[in-house]
Formats: structure tokens, sequence, C-alpha cells
């Protein structure tokens, strides 16, 4: 089997605070083939979109190893890091505070070309007007403003940005969240239609299981800075190990009304514990429905309990 595009290992970022150390992202590892997609899921404040910087050294890791397509990444100077800058893109979750507003849409595609002296300026305005018709844009948005389009146009162009450089690697960042659902499902395809077509691979962020169950093929569920339990998709939707996991399995609804009507919700209580100061043990033992002296006392290693699926628990489902 062929190298992973992108393994990550023991990834930690801690930011300094008044009170002590915010523990954003705390000893996660996971890896991404090329052409696939991992879908990082778990409730806002658990960590994912500083994960998904992290990763792009748009934030430097405070430890850890990222490399991506063998080349170590942690270690490189700013000019180093440069190229690989190329292969590596992010999507933002609000299409609306992503977009530089002063700019023409042509510009804001064109820019990362630009930034990295690709071909001439007439090259680059022919480069943009495709990546806008590659996206289902029309050749008359590349004159016009941001705050002249939808929130899905918005998004559509964020993408085209993203894909100028021939990226390998995509972060989507929550990237369909902001938008309606008959939206979404449009910008969904979009980016399995790329996916399909340009050999891209996704770390897919999102709140939302029933969109990343559409999306990925691989699943990690993060939880207060730590990954909770991963698998194959199917495997961690159908038949979730972790009771967080299984928690928030239980909040999709189902298609089916008469099963809908008779299946029992579990509903967490409590907040999602602070970052700046962890529950001892196992951080989900504040919510779980069936704590033990044991989770408090000893952390649970993420460890395989059938084959490719991994969780996080004392006593798994």
């Amino acid at each position: 089997m062929s190298a992973p595009l992108l393994q990550v290992e023991h990834l930690v970022k801690h930011f300094p605070a008044r009170s002590g150390t915010l523990r954003a992202v705390d000893d996660v590892s996971f890896s991404i083939d090329s052409g696939r997609t991992l879908g990082l899921v778990g409730e806002s404040g658990s960590g994912k979109s500083t994960l998904g910087r992290a990763l792009l050294r748009l934030i430097e890791p405070t430890a850890g190893s990222i490399r991506f397509a063998g080349e170590e990444l942690t270690s490189l100077r700013p000019a180093a890091m440069k190229p690989f800058r190329r292969q590596m893109q992010i999507v933002f979750q609000d299409p609306y505070a992503s977009l530089d507003p002063q700019m023409r849409v042509e510009q804001i595609v064109a820019e990362p070309l630009l930034i990295h002296r690709v071909g001439s300026r007439k090259e680059r305005q022919a480069e943009a007007r495709s990546l806008l018709a590659r996206v289902g844009l029309p050749a008359a948005a590349a004159r016009r403003f941001p705050r002249e389009f939808s929130g899905g146009q918005r998004q559509r162009i964020a993408i085209a940005r993203a894909l100028a450089l021939a990226p390998k690697l995509i972060v989507c960042d929550e990237a369909v969240s902001a938008l309606d659902v008959s939206i979404q499902a449009q910008i969904l395809n979009l980016l399995r239609d790329l996916q399909r077509d340009l050999s891209l691979s996704y770390l897919f962020i999102s709140h939302d299981l029933a969109v990343v169950r559409e999306m990925a093929d691989r699943v990690a569920v993060m939880y207060v800075g730590k990954i909770v339990e991963t698998g194959d998709a199917e495997s961690v939707f159908d038949r979730p190990r972790h009771p967080y996991t299984v928690a928030l399995r239980s909040a999709v609804p189902e298609p089916d009304p008469a099963r809908e009507r008779t299946r029992q919700r579990i509903v967490l209580h409590g907040e999602l514990p602070s970052p700046l100061n962890p529950p001892s043990g196992c951080r989900f033992r504040t919510r779980c429905w069936k704590p033990q002296a044991l989770c408090a006392e000893v952390e649970p290693p993420l460890r395989e309990l059938a084959p490719g699926h991994l969780a996080a628990c004392h006593f798994p489902e």
C-alpha cells in the first residue's frame, strides 16, 4: 500500500492563558490517503478548526509531527514551507468574511497565482475565469464584487480560489454549515465532483453527522481536543463504540418516520468542559450516562475494537 498523503502524529496545540493552558488540540493522530476524505466531527469548541489550521501551519503547532507526501512540515522555515502551501489549501466556514470585499472576483481567484508568481497577468485572468466556470459560475461573475453574490455563490468563489494552485489537499472547515440545506447539497455535490475529477483529498470538518456521512470515507470524532473514535464511515455511523459518538448519532433524524417515532434519543446534559481545565481521566465522563470510578482515574487510550475501528473508552458500546 502507498503511504498516506497526510500523516499527523501526536499533534498538540496549546494556547497560554491567564488561568493556565488552553489545550485546544491534545495529542491527535490521523492520516488521509490520496483522493480520500476524512470527516472530522464534534461539537463547537472541540478543537476541530484549530486542528485544521495547525496542520496547515496557519497557526504553529506546539508539538507533534505533520508529514505531507513524506515530508516533515513542522521543522520547515516559512520560505521552505511555501511550495507545500501550493498543495494544501483551505475553504473557510463564512463565505462573507473569507473574501476581500474590495477585490473583484477575478482578482480574488487569481491572487494565489500572483503570490506564487504563476503565469502572466493575462494567463492568470484566463485561469481565474476557467476556475469560475469549473465551480459553476458564469464568466460575468469575474468582474463583480463578493457583495453581489449569495452565500452559496460566494462559497463557490472560495472553492475556485482554493483550486487555483492545483492542490492535493483541501481543508473544508465547516464549509457548508452557513448555507441553506438546498445550497448545502449543491456545494457537497460540487466538492464530490471536484474530488473525482482532480483526485483531491479532503479534511472535511463539520458538526453535522449527516453531512459528514455523505462526504467521508473515514470519520474521526473529536471531543475537548482529543479524538475519541475513528474508523471507516459505515462502521462509525452504524456501529458507534464511544458513548459520545452514540449520542451524536442519536441526534441525526431517521429518514423512516416509523423508526423516527420509536427510537430513543440520547440527550447529553451539561456543557462541553473547558479545555483550560479538562476533567481527569476520560474527558467525556462528566456527561456520560455510565461513568465508573476508573473513568475518573485513568485516561482511556485509543484502542482498536474492530479492524480499523478505534475508540477511547474503558467501557465501549
